[in-house]
């Protein structure tokens, strides 16, 4: 956590909060409240699930509805889950793959979550309605976050 800079309050407090919990869909509900409610630029926050068959499946969310299948193979989120790479887009509809579940959103960030033995649990995909909302800031310190809570189940 000493890294953090930006997101170093709602870091700290999501750890507080999910220290010692081992159940993934608890996890994934604290963190989308969490994060959501600590940055005004997030209008979308909310988890895709791995449920095998190289398939997403929508988890604990916060905002309007999201799309509730996403196959590795399609969207921003499929992407990120099958290269295992953070996805930092500035401008969603230059991005061909993009899956539109809110004729809002203008730029994402999506970040694989993986456990203890380095298996994709899922993603965590962040929304917002403004063009280049991200930076390789909140990218990599989000990141930091989700392994810091994931890597220990």
């Amino acid at each position: 956590m000493q890294s953090f800079q930006r997101h170093r309050d709602v870091g700290l407090r999501v750890l507080s909060l999910t220290e010692g919990e081992t159940d993934t869909v608890s996890l994934m509900a604290t963190i989308a409240c969490e994060l959501f409610h600590a940055d005004e630029r997030f209008d979308w926050l909310g988890f895709y699930r791995n449920v095998g068959n190289e398939t997403l499946k929508i988890g604990p969310y916060q905002g309007g509805h999201g799309c509730l299948v996403i196959p590795f193979s399609r969207g921003i989120c499929g992407r990120c889950a099958q290269t295992g790479q953070t996805q930092l887009i500035d401008d969603v509809e230059c991005d061909s793959s993009h899956i539109a579940c809110s004729a809002t959103t203008r730029s994402e960030l999506v970040i694989p979550i993986y456990d203890s033995t380095q298996t994709l649990i899922g993603v965590l995909d962040i929304d917002s309605d403004r063009q280049a909302a991200f930076d390789q800031v909140d990218a990599d310190e989000l990141q930091q976050l989700m392994d810091a809570v994931f890597r220990k189940i």
